[in-house]
Order: C-alpha cells, then structure tokens, then sequence
C-alpha cells in the first residue's frame, strides 16, 4: 500500500477511509495520540511510544480498546502491509462516538492509524525558527489532539520562512516548540525543560538525555529562560522524526554554532542508535 488508514479493524488507503460522523473527535478533539518513525520495517522506540500513549489516555481518562502488546503487534503488522519500509507511523484514541454532549459516557474509544512514506531526518542541515509566547492550557504533558495552537504556532514559522516556532511562557521560560522539544548546549552542559505540565515528553529528549550521559555531556533538567536561549553554544530541537535538529537563526538573528563538536557528536550518535535498532 501506499498509504494505511486504519479505524477499529477496517484498513484501506488514507483516501479511502471514513469516521463516523459522530466521533467525538469531530466536536472536541477528544483524544490522545502517538507517533514515531519505521525503518527497514522496524518502528523505533516503539514500547516507549506505546507507553506515553497509554498514560496520555490515563490521564484522559480514555478507554483504549486493547492492550499495550495487542496495539504494538498490530502496529508492527500494519507496517509490514506498505510498499517501503520507511515510513511515519501515527495512531490515536479517540474518546468514543455519540452524540454531541460535554459530558461523556465510559466505554472503549475509536482507534486510529495512518501510516505514509517518509524518511527519518539526518539533520544534517541547521532549521530556522522564530519565539512566540506560549498561551496554551497546562496538559501540554498529554499528547492530546487539542492541537489548534501548535497548527498556529506553526503558521506563525511558515508565513515567517522559517523551520519552527520557540515558545516561552510570560515570565520568559521556555518550553518547546509548535511540535518539538527544545534545548540548548551552555559550556558543555544540556538543559532541557523538566516534565511538568508544560512540555510533552518527547521519546527524543529521552534518548537525547541518555545519550548525554553516556557521552558524558552533562544534563540539567531545570526551567531556562529566552535571555540562556540567545547566550546559548547551541540550540537543539528534538522529535521523533527529527532526531536532533540545531537552530542558526532565531527572529532573524544569527545564534549557536559555538560547539558544534559537541552538537555534532550528539546528532551522529543518535542517528546511529536509530540506525542500529532498526538494522
């Protein structure tokens, strides 16, 4: 297949598959999701994906309709049913069908899958980016569907030219980007933002902070500012199909660049953990 629409057992091409009308994903975005990357057939990282989706519906309070190991079985099968291996893997619950009411009624959700070529990202080009306040709610730590803000945010980097949108909250914390994790290299140190209920957390910034370690690149998971982002040695943005991007310019000025030994050692190491894992 060239592409794979998958929505509770029925699998066709994306164009081809409909929803219910319904779906309560149609009137509130009443759902959680994953996503992450297949190569050679092989998705990568995959028990991590499924475990963030299933705490994201526990938090949601969502019935997903199997367990871990059924979902991973069929995600694996589903794959097998492209043309290539390479390719991006996304799947979602949503809350279940009804009609249209905020109070909602217990039960299994609707499972989601669509699956299309794509190639995992070397990285080996710098990305653009811009900075915008971040105004959305606080589950940010839920990969939800409510997604309208990051569709915005990565409007604002679109119309802009650029790659992605950097967001800080209004006292000037950072916290990711319309769809990644942010962090930046200081004197041989990475900082990331710590887990709360700002960022998602991403299966990248895992790796990335093991990968530190084992390099042994310090890590500081503590809340930085706009003011570290531009005093920065490197600024890295991380997400599943990107493994570790680095940014050259932010709101059109030149940043980074100043340890570009570190950064690179970090990006090719990563890279070829995915490479290895996915042989």
């Amino acid at each position: 297949m060239k592409t794979l629409g998958y929505y509770n057992g029925k699998i066709d091409e994306l164009e081809k598959l409909t929803i219910p009308f319904n779906d309560r994903v149609c009137f509130f975005g009443d759902g959680v999701y994953d996503a992450g990357p297949s190569r050679n057939y092989k998705l990568f990282a995959i028990e991590e994906h499924i475990e963030r989706f299933f705490n994201s519906a526990t938090l949601m309070d969502i019935e997903i309709p199997c367990s871990k190991e059924e979902l991973k079985t069929l995600l694996e099968d589903l794959v097998k049913k492209m043309d290539t291996g390479d390719n991006f893997v996304y799947w979602a619950c949503s809350r279940g069908t009804g009609i249209r009411n905020h109070v909602y009624e217990k039960g299994p959700g609707n499972l989601w899958v669509m699956i299309k070529p794509d190639k995992l990202d070397t990285c080996q080009k710098p990305i653009k980016c811009v900075s915008a306040e971040d105004k959305r709610f606080l589950y940010c730590n839920c990969k939800t569907l409510n997604l309208l803000p990051s569709v915005l945010y990565a409007e604002k980097a679109y119309k802009a030219g650029v790659d992605e949108t950097i967001l800080y909250r209004h006292d000037g914390r950072v916290t990711e980007c319309a769809h990644c994790n942010c962090h930046i290299l200081k004197d041989g140190i990475l900082y990331t933002a710590p887990t709360d209920d700002m960022i998602l957390p991403g299966i990248a910034r895992a790796h990335l902070i093991r990968m530190c370690k084992k390099l042994g690149i310090g890590v500081s998971e503590t809340p930085y500012y706009m003011n570290d982002v531009w005093e920065a040695d490197e600024i890295i943005v991380t997400s599943s199909s990107h493994v570790c991007m680095y940014v050259d310019e932010l709101d059109g000025k030149k940043v980074g660049g100043k340890d570009t030994a570190t950064l690179f050692k970090l990006r090719d190491a990563l890279y070829a953990e995915i490479c290895e894992a996915t042989a």
